[in-house]
């Protein structure tokens, strides 16, 4: 019983547990790598060492009540998931499309990415690549939309600013992190571009402010 293995921790393994625990309820992404705005250079996340140390009782706790967690050692990420299709985060369109477009700049450029499967990139590169894409509105966006957006896919830790300021309506230096990976998957590009295609030829088509995070007939997973 994970009881029993929570019991034989250490006073702080045991406030580590809670502390891990509700981290990953309330980002549902964890990574291996972060990066430090202060020492401008990728470190080891302590977090992430300490719920690979703890994984195996987080796994059974998780599992008994309903939720998943998910560690794929090769990316240094973990997910976590609930059984029974519960908790997820309804996001906006704009928010949706800046995720699609990053999932398609990570794919274009994994293959030069660093060995903590991180890919660099910005505010602008994004927007321009989702106006070439069609999917901007008269080819463009609000400085609140983007922000907004920014701010949401790096609280799920999908990305990471660079810098230590507030995010800057002008754009920022983005991390793209490889949980996205769990978002979209590599089998899931293809319907990723067909519904690409289907927002540009109808763009007004859905009204709503509204929508899920779709791909492969499932919403995807952020939890609240």
């Amino acid at each position: 019983m994970w009881s029993e293995d929570f019991e034989k921790l250490s006073a702080y393994e045991k406030c580590e547990f809670r502390r891990i625990g509700n981290y990953l309820l309330s980002h549902t992404y964890m990574v291996r790598y972060i990066y430090d705005a202060s020492e401008q250079m990728t470190l080891l996340n302590s977090d992430y060492q300490m719920a690979t140390r703890l994984y195996s009782l987080l796994y059974d706790y998780f599992a008994v009540t309903g939720w998943q967690l998910e560690k794929d050692d090769t990316y240094g990420m973990m997910s976590l998931i609930n059984i029974f299709d519960n908790n997820r985060l309804r996001i906006d369109r704009f928010t949706t499309l800046f995720l699609y477009t990053c999932r398609l700049i990570y794919e274009e450029e994994r293959e030069h990415s660093s060995s903590f499967h991180i890919i660099r990139t910005d505010t602008q590169s994004v927007v321009e690549k989702m106006r070439t894409l069609g999917l901007l509105e008269k080819g463009k966006s609000t400085q609140k939309e983007r922000i907004e957006a920014q701010r949401t896919l790096a609280h799920y830790n999908i990305i990471q600013k660079m810098e230590k300021s507030a995010w800057n309506v002008d754009g920022n230096q983005i991390l793209i992190l490889p949980s996205i990976l769990m978002i979209v998957s590599n089998q899931g590009i293809n319907d990723m571009m067909i519904q690409f295609e289907e927002m540009k030829i109808e763009p007004t088509k859905n009204e709503s402010t509204d929508e899920y995070v779709e791909g492969e007939g499932n919403t995807y997973e952020i939890t609240e």
